[in-house]
């Protein structure tokens, strides 16, 4: 897969332009806050339907206009593809190849993307939604039907967690079991893929990080919880552990259980690398794990994704650099950086200048 041409018209501080890129290594270089980064996240949004960055799609849009458009002419093995989105303020349209699609699912796969930035520190320091964020985007790249799953998984949890607020408790404790029967449904199909997906990453992102760091550290990664095996097993573990939580649940308002509360455990040397990893580690980690997703889909797909690398380079020391850059070869890679003679080692790119939003050519 890869990304042949993409345009940029009010999008973040771009007014209206166009990049090319090659399908090896492509670096957007230039000073700080000139559009690298930005440049970066639309091709993002276009793979996933998701800013990497942005709480919200309006904050993507030019200071004082209306609208953004974001567009890229792409390839894979299974022919080319346009893929269009226009953001307003509180809607957006995205098209495939002119047709509009209604849901964000039929988005998914046409594109792969992985996206890497200093930020996904996140993945490793911060609280489980980060990890489950990850696993949710992965994930759904790979599989509309996880997608599909998961929204549908959502809705009913709103809802579960709306009853949970009534005052009527012998109304909450009769209709419960209602929204259960349908979120087991769901949760199960949720879990079991996430335990599919761990089983493949876990292995690869422990190889990957023993060749960042020579073999110095073992990175292993788990997931905090074990549902069984099997749809029926994993969705009737669910229904007792939702059933025996109803006390706990209308006390505290909210469902205190299920995959939206699950969590990976990310230990490097047999310790907890949230809790007792330092920046450099949690770093190496993260990459690590983005590297491994990166083999996931070739594996599962039968060809790379788009491997985004957002100042990467500033926070790696000179061996893992070069390491990093033994490590993407074949793979079409989108990389930001200020510097490009302090990141390539005299290798044979795209090199893109990025100037206050315009490519300088």
């Amino acid at each position: 897969m890869r990304i042949k041409s993409l345009r940029l018209k009010n999008f973040r501080n771009y007014a209206d332009e166009e990049f090319a890129f090659d399908g090896g290594l492509n670096v957007l270089y230039g000073r700080n806050a000139q559009g690298k980064t930005n440049c970066a996240e639309a091709v993002f949004y276009l793979c996933t339907g998701v800013s990497p960055r942005a709480k919200k799609d309006r904050q993507m849009i030019r200071t004082g206009e209306e609208c953004a458009s974001i567009s890229a002419r792409a390839e894979s093995r299974f022919g080319e593809v346009l893929l269009e989105a226009d953001i307003y303020e509180n809607k957006r349209e995205i098209r495939i190849n002119g047709g509009r699609i209604a849901r964000n699912a039929d988005l998914l796969g046409n594109i792969n993307g992985v996206f890497f930035s200093p930020g996904e520190l996140r993945l490793v320091q911060d609280g489980p939604e980060e990890r489950r964020r990850f696993l949710n985007v992965s994930i759904s790249q790979m599989s509309k039907n996880y997608y599909t799953a998961l929204v549908r998984y959502n809705k009913i949890l709103e809802q579960r967690n709306k009853l949970l607020k009534e005052r009527d408790v012998s109304l909450i404790f009769e209709t419960l079991p209602v929204w259960d029967a349908q979120l087991c449904r769901y949760a199960a199909e949720i879990v079991e893929r996430r335990e599919e997906y761990v089983a493949q990453l876990a292995p690869l992102a422990a190889e990957k990080h023993a060749f960042l760091t020579d073999g110095a550290e073992k990175l292993e990664i788990h997931a905090d919880r074990y549902y069984g095996e099997g749809r029926e097993e994993i969705s009737a573990r669910l229904a007792r552990e939702f059933e025996n939580n109803y006390e706990k649940d209308v006390r505290l308002g909210f469902t205190s259980c299920g995959p939206h509360r699950d969590d990976l455990k990310i230990l490097i040397g047999g310790e907890d690398a949230r809790v007792y990893g330092s920046q450099g580690q949690a770093r190496t980690a993260a990459l690590a794990i983005k590297l491994a997703e990166v083999e996931i889909f070739r594996a599962l797909s039968g060809e790379y994704p788009v491997l985004i690398l957002d100042d990467v380079m500033s926070e790696l020391d000179l061996p893992r650099r070069r390491k990093l850059l033994e490590q993407i070869g074949g793979v079409q890679t989108i990389l930001t950086c200020t510097h490009t003679e302090k990141v390539l080692f005299g290798k044979t790119v795209n090199k893109i200048r990025i100037v206050n939003g315009a490519v300088k050519r």
